[in-house]
């Protein structure tokens, strides 16, 4: 008969989904990835490059175009595995582009080194065509792979059994925050208690530890090792605390480092970007050192830069579509095609906020008798059939073309390109101390809240993603988020 655990691995927040013990991925253990994986990354790689090489020197009759696709391919590959794209644990873990994008340069670099040592005499501009079209496709296998390992991770496969250690509040802690998402390859299958207390989470506790540290240490770690023999367990997470810490921590993980577990410590922060997580050892003790967030510098200078040339790109080549899209509007119901409304900007300074129109004229007269209507939680006002949406209306919003006029808010300085959505002052009223951090920064005409579900969005997943983005962002996101947005576009998912 089928053992069967009760873990954590829904797509929300304490919801229980049993788990096979015994469920394999083809060819390997349940946490082991699909074994096509890996040669799929690499075909890809050789392809991408070495078919477009042979192709643009071919057809142009550039000198050697055997060989100039053969050392294109291995530098590609050679950049690509010293960065270990191709190790386990990174494959199908990452869509972003960012990462492919500096394995290109990097290829681009070296290639230039190789062609100045071998006098290499191709153009060099047939050169960059025909690489060009590598990272494309790299980015393109690496959101499938991406999409097929989220989806057998929503069934609890390719994950990592997980055993939780901690103070009963502490350890259901970690579980909501595990069991939350399922981008990840953690499912817990199992905790152990610390002290008095009941487990909120609904998973099994096998054994308890005693509030006090004991007499021997093996009243702590024979009844861990127990557990996680029982229920398959791959990793042991410990959350620390008062009845959990120092020397009863470091004797745990001496028995379980020599049974062959591994070993992770949860510091209690969420929300933190690794990048700005520091490890580091004063007199002995394990510190984790917490840069504080962007708000001032060089990098803020570089994403002012870059959001102002970018809006005035966006409103030079898109000049054509907004004359097409006004005169739809206007045929479409009467009133202008331009609707304004004051949102609140960084550090609650209000500003006027442009967008196409897609609603009636009295939209905001009406909105008091649809209040109860209202399908959203939190200060947010949101329906899926919301009558004062116009026909072409409907239409603005699904594709978000509504949204360009915003293009001159950006160039003006009041907005940015990506960052949390702008809010109504009558939301703003409704803050408390933790809503009102995502004010720290400018609203964007895109941002997480774009690309992870929107109007489908909680309020309070809406606040988490504000704020993460609040005290996380960079340039580098900023472009992955750039780059997402157009599949969410394209989608149309949430958008209402």
């Amino acid at each position: 008969m089928r053992r069967v655990d009760m873990s954590y691995s829904g797509s929300g927040a304490g919801r229980l989904r049993p788990v096979s013990a015994q469920s394999t991925l083809p060819g390997g253990r349940r946490s082991d990835k699909a074994p096509w994986y890996l040669p799929v990354a690499l075909a890809t790689d050789v392809l991408g490059i070495a078919v477009p090489v042979l192709i643009v020197f071919g057809v142009t009759l550039q000198p050697h175009p055997v060989l100039a696709a053969l050392t294109a391919t291995a530098v590609w590959l050679g950049v690509r595995a010293s960065h270990r794209r191709y190790a386990a644990h990174a494959l199908g873990e990452s869509r972003g582009v960012l990462p492919v994008l500096r394995d290109w340069f990097t290829m681009l670099g070296l290639l230039a080194v190789a062609r100045v040592a071998l006098g290499e005499s191709s153009e060099p501009a047939l050169a960059l065509l025909a690489l060009s079209a590598a990272p494309t496709v790299t980015v393109v296998c690496r959101k499938a792979t991406h999409r097929h390992l989220t989806a057998l991770r929503r069934e609890a496969q390719s994950v990592h059994r997980v055993l939780v250690i901690g103070e009963p509040g502490a350890a259901d802690d970690v579980v909501e925050h595990l069991a939350s998402r399922t981008d990840h390859a953690y499912v817990v299958v199992g905790a152990v208690p610390v002290g008095e207390g009941r487990l909120t989470s609904g998973l099994p506790a096998l054994t308890r530890l005693g509030s006090a540290q004991p007499a021997t240490p093996n009243e702590d770690w024979v009844p861990v090792l127990a557990a996680t023999e029982q229920l398959g367990a791959e990793l042991v997470l410990v959350a620390p605390g008062p009845r959990l810490s120092g020397e009863r921590l470091r004797r745990l993980s001496w028995a379980l480092h020599d049974a062959g577990l591994p070993l992770a410590v949860s510091p209690g922060l969420t929300d933190v970007a690794l990048r700005r997580i520091q490890a580091a050892t004063v007199a002995g003790l394990s510190l984790l050192h917490v840069a504080p967030p962007v708000r001032r510098g060089l990098h803020l200078v570089a994403k002012s830069a870059l959001d102002r040339a970018g809006a005035a790109l966006g409103l030079l080549l898109l000049a054509p579509l907004y004359g097409l899209l006004a005169l739809a509007i206007r045929l479409d119901s009467a009133g202008p095609a331009l609707h304004r409304q004051t949102r609140i900007g960084q550090d609650g300074t209000p500003f006027t906020m442009w967008k196409f129109r897609t609603m009636v004229v009295d939209a905001e007269q009406r909105r008091v008798e649809l209040i109860s209507a209202n399908e959203q939680d939190g200060p947010l006002f949101k329906m899926r059939r919301d009558p004062r949406v116009t026909r072409i209306g409907r239409w603005l919003r699904r594709s978000s073309l509504d949204e360009l006029p915003q293009l001159v808010n950006v160039l003006r300085g009041d907005m940015s390109l990506v960052g949390p959505r702008p809010p109504l002052p009558e939301e703003v009223a409704q803050y408390d101390e933790v809503a009102a951090r995502r004010l720290t920064v400018k609203p964007g005409l895109t941002g997480l809240w774009q690309v992870s579900g929107r109007s489908e969005l909680s309020w309070d997943e809406t606040v988490a993603l504000d704020l993460r983005y609040a005290d996380n962002w960079s340039i580098g996101e900023d472009l992955d988020v750039i780059a997402r947005t157009f599949r969410a576009v394209v989608d149309g998912r949430g958008a209402y």
